[in-house]
């Protein structure tokens, strides 16, 4: 996960591109998620702790739990800090006025930090639970008694999960009621201005909602981003946490995306909120008989962090290659250098991307998505070390050690019988991915990057020594290799690279596209990874030459 440093931005990078401005676009930027973090034993009891709830200034945590000291069985409480760079307090209890002898769920406070919805079933409610909010004059000041929303948000049904927009004008919420397409769905209630009347709720429709059990709704502080737990086909566990998109405030949610097995475990996820600055995704696991390790009771509350992904051309840190990147790019709604002020953008490149990118000029950058990267700086031994991960490749033959003379660092000579063997990254299938290496010298039909019983990633033409992939569909659907007009093999240094976006296979030399087509789909393999000869490991597709800095990013990138 990329982490934000406190450098500041050379003098004469924001003059660069700051004069360069325009407008428009979708909202559809790269980012990724960091490392999980229990909130730990101050927050987090032995007993279930579940469904937070983040202040816009950082500075309050609501969540429900059933630890001893409340009022019933669920309590709503509220764990609080000094600064946000500060531990969380002990948690307190919102006390009878708020909670009740039975079950009060799913906080969520508002912007101004002063409403407080949340699920309960109460005397004079509506049906199975409903929707009630507490408020306050000032945040120093007590909650007051809980007001249910009465009978145009709640229903006969279960009503619930409530999250409030940051305008305070869009009320998200799930509910079994009818006219739904699942067990549960999720709704939204509008009002025109804040003390108005809440409307009609309306489901969110069948591209967001399926026939499972869609919960646990957070809207983001931009309204671009809603974030969900549901158990439908596609997750990693019982109940995963997923995201819909939407360009804009008044276009239609897309496609939901599951957040994948960083997060989403056989553990359970639900019960999202992000902060206002989009930076840290609070959730809860779910107890459902198993208990995610490093946790300390049935249920917890975690953190993770959500970074933009920064380095665009996938060299490993971020210069003026980005900036220019930006500068090329700007006023479109290029989602690559779409960073800021969210880490997934707001829909057109401008000055808040740079002011986004400026925090990462200089340091090393760590990024998730790079999965794979053998430096080859090694001065000997027969293991080619993966810095990214634990893909260390056994060497296989007598190779060369250069401790400089690479384009990055040191380099490995092939001598036409040497390779590196290593496990199984990826199989192309499984989604938009990348690999990039720096090559020298190598003849016609040599292979630089191939997986065994798959395709030969990265190869030199066997006709004229230009770069081609054999990454294409099954043996069922065959096309044809994607060759370009570029000879690798002249003995100059050259960065080579193979992308495909899920709809694009795309060949690079020395950073500029030199060819691509159209094509939806690649074949899946779970073979090992070869560098320095081909997929069957004949001995005509060895390479004879230096091969220096392969990286494998699962995601694609823009040399």
């Amino acid at each position: 996960m990329k982490r934000q440093s406190n450098y500041a931005v050379p003098t004469g990078w924001l003059e660069v591109i700051v004069s360069i401005m325009a407008c428009a676009g979708t909202v559809n930027a790269d980012f990724t998620f960091g490392d999980l973090v229990n909130l730990g034993p101050v927050v987090n009891s032995e007993y279930d702790d579940q469904l937070p709830s983040i202040s816009a200034d950082g500075l309050e945590l609501y969540f429900m739990s059933r630890r001893p000291g409340g009022v019933g069985d669920w309590d709503i409480w509220v764990a609080r800090r000094e600064t946000t760079h500060d531990p969380w307090e002990e948690p307190a209890n919102l006390g009878p006025v708020v909670n009740s002898s039975g079950e009060d769920w799913a906080p969520c406070i508002s912007a101004d930090g002063l409403e407080l919805y949340f699920e309960a079933k109460r005397p004079g409610g509506h049906g199975g639970t409903d929707i009630l909010v507490t408020v306050r004059a000032t945040t120093d000041e007590p909650w007051r008694e809980p007001v249910n929303l009465g009978p145009v948000v709640n229903s006969s049904s279960r009503d619930g999960g409530p999250s409030i927009s940051s305008d305070g004008l869009e009320l998200y919420f799930k509910s079994n009621r009818p006219g739904g397409y699942g067990g549960e769905d999720l709704w939204v209630s509008e009002r025109p201005a804040k003390g108005h009347p809440w409307g009609s709720p309306v489901n969110l429709g069948s591209t967001v909602n399926g026939p499972a059990w869609d919960r646990g709704p957070s809207i983001s502080a931009d309204g671009l981003l809603l974030f969900f737990g549901s158990p439908r086909i596609g997750g990693h566990g019982y109940i995963d946490l997923w995201l819909t998109s939407r360009q804009t405030k008044d276009t239609a949610w897309d496609e939901p995306l599951n957040l994948g097995p960083s997060i989403n475990t056989v553990y359970q996820d639900d019960g999202p909120t992000v902060s206002a600055d989009g930076r840290t995704l609070y959730f809860s696991d779910y107890y459902y008989g198993n208990v995610r390790p490093g946790g300390h009771g049935g249920a917890d509350l975690w953190q993770v962090s959500i970074q933009p992904v920064v380095d665009f051309n996938g060299d490993g840190k971020v210069d003026g290659k980005e900036v220019l990147a930006l500068a090329d790019l700007w006023g479109t709604d290029d989602s690559a250098c779409d960073i800021g002020p969210m880490p997934w953008g707001d829909g057109i490149v401008d000055l808040q991307d740079v002011i986004a990118l400026a925090g990462f000029i200089g340091p090393t950058v760590i990024d998730p998505t790079l999965i794979a990267h053998w430096a080859f700086d090694e001065r000997e031994g027969t293991i080619a070390s993966d810095s990214a991960g634990d893909n260390d490749g056994a060497v296989i033959g007598t190779p060369v050690w250069h401790s400089a003379g690479g384009q990055v660092n040191g380099t490995l000579e092939f001598d036409g019988a040497t390779c590196i063997a290593a496990e199984h990254i990826l199989s192309p299938l499984d989604g938009p991915f990348g690999v990039l290496a720096w090559v020298k010298d190598g003849t016609a039909g040599q292979v630089v990057v191939s997986q065994t019983g798959g395709a030969n990633w990265l190869m030199a033409d066997a006709l004229e020594g230009t770069l081609a992939t054999g990454l294409a569909p099954s043996a069922r659907n065959p096309v044809p290799p994607l060759v370009s007009d570029t000879i690798i093999t002249d003995g100059d240094w050259h960065r080579i690279a193979f992308t495909w976006d899920g709809s694009h296979r795309r060949l690079y030399v020395d950073d500029v596209l030199v060819v691509e087509d159209r094509e939806a789909s690649l074949a899946e393999c779970y073979g090992g990874l070869n560098i320095g000869c081909g997929k069957d490991m004949s001995p005509a597709t060895f390479f004879t030459g230096l091969i220096d800095d392969v990286r494998i990013y699962n995601r694609t990138v823009t040399p």
